[in-house]
């Protein structure tokens, strides 16, 4: 009996030598995958190390390309205060050219209407001539007809002889005064050819300037739309890298987890 319960309790532990052999080979197997996992993390980790070096040479990069178009920007916004103070000068030459011709042309109607009324004046001298002229053929007439009054006609034909004198001379001085009007009016004239055409060359510059600054415009927005696109797509890869970075956080805990579990192992 002695012998059997012997046998008895060796079978026992035989079974349970069996069940813990079967619990180590368990754990073996365990472990060799836990192993495969934690290469297969190490590998993926490194990788992710890579594609990190990787996207952060081409956030360099990225900013680097900012950074010129930040400049070329600025650039193009200096110049384009530029043309604006251009245009502004322009736009105050334009202004002053226009008030000259205003007043080039107001001086010429003046003079035109001055020029009218020293005409006026010599038409009226002319007929004034034409009718002492009558009047000289009335007196000299009447000198003929009536001898007893020469002597007292006489003072009042030197008299008006003299007036009539002084009338030809007024006569004269008008019309040199209107000749020197005339003068003065054909180079009023050209002078104010000279300023339509400057205007115009003027106008021209004005147009060329506003298309320039039209195409300085149309070129800041587009590169102020590239620069937001490169943003966005910065913003992209900065929130891709994050995540990678939570990845890798997450891996780091998993080999924690996966070492302490193998310390825990070997110690057993």
């Amino acid at each position: 009996s002695t012998i059997q319960k012997q046998r008895q309790e060796l079978q026992l532990l035989i079974a349970e030598l069996k069940d813990r052999d079967k619990e180590l080979n368990d754990m073996v197997a365990v472990h060799q995958q836990e192993l495969l996992a934690w290469e297969d993390d190490r590998q993926k980790r490194l990788t992710l190390a890579e594609r990190c070096s990787l996207l952060n040479n081409e956030l360099n990069k990225r900013n680097d390309i900012i950074k010129s178009l930040t400049k070329r920007l600025k650039f193009l916004e200096s110049r384009q205060n530029d043309s604006r103070a251009t245009f502004e000068y322009t736009q105050q030459k334009f202004k002053e050219l226009s008030q000259k011709v205003t007043d080039a042309t107001v001086h010429c109607q003046a003079l035109e209407e001055k020029n009218r009324s020293l005409h006026c004046s010599v038409l009226e001298l002319s007929a004034k001539t034409g009718q002492l002229q009558a009047r000289e053929q009335e007196l000299l007439t009447m000198l003929k007809l009536k001898d007893e009054v020469i002597l007292e006609t006489t003072d009042y034909i030197i008299e008006f002889t003299s007036k009539f004198r002084k009338l030809e001379s007024a006569l004269h001085a008008a019309k040199t005064e209107e000749f020197s009007l005339n003068e003065e009016k054909q180079d009023l004239k050209l002078r104010l050819k000279e300023l339509t055409l400057e205007t115009n060359k003027l106008k021209d510059d004005l147009c060329e300037r506003i298309k320039e600054n039209n195409k300085q415009q149309e070129e800041i927005i587009h590169l102020r739309q590239e620069n937001g696109c490169l943003r966005n797509e910065l913003a992209l890869i900065v929130e891709k890298s994050n995540r990678k970075d939570q990845l890798l956080q997450f891996a780091r805990s998993k080999q924690a987890r996966t070492d302490t579990e193998l310390s825990s192992l070997r110690q057993v």
